[in-house]
């Protein structure tokens, strides 16, 4: 991922959970939070309740992926946490992509449609 960086430690996550704003779907939590620096950090979390490591893993890359291409379309400066739902275990790429724009454009973290491309 070109503009963001991980977030990894938990108090970075807990920052995250208790500044930032949350939003969610059937498939996905997201908290958002400002983080006053020219790039984006992204947490993900999923929870051993979803499945075992190969599930757990799978949705880990659906979700980095779906991120991935639709970076180019997000606002640099937030801290974003993600959090899988239950629902995502046998989930496919579409609709965790579907989720996962939804969830931006309710935290209007999309880019106006004039700016995308520049």
């Amino acid at each position: 991922m070109r503009f963001t960086v991980s977030l990894r430690k938990n108090h970075e996550f807990r920052t995250v959970y208790s500044k930032g704003r949350s939003k969610a779907n059937k498939y996905l939590v997201m908290y958002a939070a400002a983080n006053n620096r020219e790039i984006n950090r992204l947490g993900i979390s999923v929870s051993k309740k979803i499945g075992n490591s190969v599930v757990r893993s799978r949705v880990t890359r659906l979700i980095r992926e779906a991120y991935r291409l639709s970076e180019e379309n997000i606002r640099s400066g937030y801290d974003i946490a993600i959090i899988a739902r239950g629902a995502m275990n046998g989930a496919a790429y579409s609709e965790t992509h579907r989720s996962l724009n939804h969830l931006l454009k309710i935290h209007k973290l999309l880019k106006p449609a004039e700016d995308i491309g520049k």
